[in-house]
């Protein structure tokens, strides 16, 4: 079990989470040996997997204080945020101006758990265990209601989740619906796994459809991902390799091999 000794009888310790891969992979302590020996098979094929989550992360980071700070966003709804780790969408906002608000979405329940215990004593945040394919749900959720003013410009993040959904359960439709949901001035931040390499694409869809049991979608091509942002402008520098967007002075390993990468960006809602 997770070193800080949490368990809950509804975790599946057998199968691995996407969500507890990715906190091994940035070196968190919620994880179970299922999720690290599902990482280590998968970095015999894709070498620059811990590199790319941790850069991943960094753009996260980034994206959030330009958000807050360059665009005066001051609402965040974050699907798919994972386990806390540092330097989460929260604390970045909250340090550019301690008001902003900011609910978390995730289907796993460890982030339930941890999290919620994590951000019971902060008032402007709130974590829900919800399928964020469920927009409707989640905006209903009173938490939601009580942290996000529709009224106002929101930031909804897809930071590294899309690959998660399966193409039958349409992750376009999703990003859409909640781009319908919110008003004018507000931002979108999606990005996903793509490859150019098929061979890549087949083995690393097939190998987590498999270990997580389904819990899957795909990785994708550069051509998904910009369809993610239709009715949006898109901005600078554009869809990108997620390291390369807005770079600052992140003190983390490059990614040295591209056998695949995490690709998108920023768009605005303008009607």
């Amino acid at each position: 079990m997770p070193d800080r000794g949490r368990q809950d009888s509804s975790v599946d310790i057998s199968i691995p989470s996407v969500a507890r891969m990715y906190d091994d992979l940035l070196d968190g302590r919620d994880n179970f040996p299922v999720d690290r020996a599902a990482n280590k098979a998968l970095l015999e094929r894709v070498p620059s997997m811990k590199n790319l989550a941790l850069q991943n992360r960094q753009f996260l980071r980034r994206v959030v204080r330009v958000l807050a700070a360059d665009y005066g966003i001051r609402q965040f709804l974050d699907h798919g945020s994972g386990l806390p780790t540092q330097d989460n969408v929260h604390e970045v906002a909250q340090a550019v101006d301690p008001s902003c608000r900011v609910v978390y979405v995730d289907n796993d329940p460890i982030v339930r758990n941890i999290g919620g215990a994590l951000l019971e004593r902060n008032a402007n945040t709130a974590v829900l265990q919800a399928d964020l394919r469920d927009t409707a749900g989640i905006f209903a959720n009173p938490q939601v209601e009580r942290l996000i003013d529709l009224e106002q410009p929101v930031a909804a993040l897809f930071v590294s989740v899309l690959h998660c959904i399966p193409d039958a359960d349409d992750p376009k439709g999703v990003v859409a619906r909640v781009r319908d949901l919110l008003p004018d001035g507000s931002f979108l931040v999606v990005c996903q796994l793509v490859s150019d390499d098929p061979r890549i694409r087949s083995f690393v869809t097939d190998f987590m459809a498999e270990e997580t049991h389904g819990n899957w979608g795909r990785v994708r091509e550069k051509k998904d991902v910009l369809g993610y942002f239709d009715g949006l402008e898109i901005q600078e520098p554009g869809l990108v390799e997620v390291s390369t967007w807005r770079p600052g002075t992140d003190n983390v390993p490059v990614q040295t091999t591209f056998e695949w990468e995490e690709y998108g960006g920023l768009g605005r809602i303008a009607r």
